[in-house]
């Protein structure tokens, strides 16, 4: 896909903590409020995607304000049509087999924008349906029109698990599903309802397969940072305890260790979106998982079971680790790919706006193990898991157990992580 320019950015540029605008606030505002009235709006234990698109009312509500809506504002579009590495892959992956497209009917799902099904137009299908369930909709129909293509792209605003096509009536399906370290979201899960339920024996998935990556990487002062931050805000909670004693008195104590566990969460529990540099990388990265397209049911693409990794790196040294994916865009085994296409979100290839997932690991654990033990591993070896959480079927938690000695029976390090 290529290296996406850059002018000098921060080791960790933070695109993604910045507050939401006055308007989606108020969307959300609106929504939630309609869900207060719902009784049902618990996500069912085990349900997947499907679950909640075809769910009640107030299940959808509530996957809308969570998920969907921040999609249907502009500014989010344009922050996923601005990464040139993004746009380069799919771009190329169209235009540069047409002749996979020729004469062909192509399902956008979750079309967004709807580039990707201006490209196929233009690539010449015979018949695009561009899927996507938010207002975004509307925008994709004026650009489609003003790009002078609606006599071949047909904008449809529904859930793909709705849309109601024939069964085997569709020859590609082309999708930006990808979310942060690749599953987060759960998207895959509606690409496969269409591939079960639309697509032609024989037909082409864009991209067909995907990659998952995983590496230690040298952060060992963006961990420290994390670590004073901790311990800022526990300082800051004795303060506040001498302080409602003396001017309330009221004894706050028995809120201090429930507080402590919400700070340690917050600073070194959850993901962080990061921009990182191939040399912060303190080990060559392994590739724990992937996934095909074509052969993959969805209880498969639901999650990553407990994956072994191995790096040249004492455990000691490990401060944290990164997540990235890649994607393979090849056609179909009937209709390959003139040129096949690579999407690399690691970070050798530069800006993406999925950048890479950062995961700190809290020193103690590792070295109460290692003292335990008597010995500290010359190689970080462990597994890593990925599951959807309880209550939340789009977001994950990434569990990873680090081996302290040779012995696999041995006590382990169990960490996890927060991918919300």
């Amino acid at each position: 896909a290529g290296r996406a320019g850059r002018a000098g950015p921060p080791t960790l540029r933070r695109l993604h903590e910045r507050a939401p605008t006055a308007a989606l606030r108020r969307a959300r505002q609106r929504t939630m409020a309609a869900m207060d009235t719902q009784p049902d709006t618990q996500q069912p234990e085990g349900a997947g995607v499907e679950a909640l698109m075809t769910g009640s009312p107030a299940l959808q509500a509530a996957d809308y304000a969570n998920y969907f809506s921040s999609y249907a504002y502009i500014y989010h579009q344009k922050q996923m049509l601005t990464d040139g590495a993004r746009m380069r892959a799919y771009r190329d992956a169209i235009m540069f087999n047409k002749k996979c497209f020729e004469g062909k009917v192509v399902l956008d799902v979750g079309a967004g924008s709807g580039i990707l099904s201006i490209w196929a137009a233009k690539a010449g299908a015979k018949k695009v349906i561009a899927c996507e369930f938010t207002a975004m909709a509307d925008h994709a129909k004026r650009l489609v029109e003003a790009n002078g293509l609606s006599d071949v792209v047909e904008v449809r605003r529904s859930a793909v698990e709705t849309l109601g096509l024939e069964k085997d009536s569709v020859d590609i399906i082309v999708s930006e599903w990808m979310g942060y370290f690749l599953l987060r979201e759960s998207m895959l899960d509606s690409v496969l309802h269409a591939r079960d339920n639309y697509l032609k024996p024989g037909g082409a998935i864009y991209p067909n397969r995907a990659a998952l990556y995983w590496a230690p990487v040298a952060l060992q002062g963006e961990r420290d940072a994390k670590l004073a931050e901790t311990a800022e805000g526990m300082a800051d909670w004795d303060a506040f305890e001498d302080e409602m004693m003396r001017e309330h008195d009221v004894d706050v104590r028995c809120l201090r260790a429930p507080y402590e566990v919400e700070q340690v969460d917050y600073h070194m529990k959850q993901a962080a979106w990061a921009e990182l540099r191939d040399d912060q990388l303190a080990a060559p990265p392994c590739r724990f998982w992937s996934i095909d397209l074509y052969a993959c049911t969805k209880a498969e693409a639901a999650g990553v079971a407990a994956s072994p990794f191995q790096f040249p790196l004492p455990l000691d040294r490990v401060a944290a680790f990164a997540g990235w994916f890649d994607c393979h865009f090849e056609g179909s085994p009937a209709d390959p790919a003139v040129e096949a296409v690579v999407l690399d979100t690691s970070p050798a290839e530069g800006y993406t706006h999925w950048g890479q997932q950062v995961f700190y690991v809290p020193p103690a654990p590792l070295r109460d193990a290692c003292e335990a033990s008597g010995r500290v591993p010359f190689a970080t070896a462990g597994t890593i898991a990925l599951k959807r959480q309880k209550g939340s079927v789009r977001l994950y938690d990434v569990d990873v157990t680090l081996n302290v000695a040779e012995d696999p029976a041995a006590p382990k390090v169990a960490l996890s992580w927060e991918l919300s």
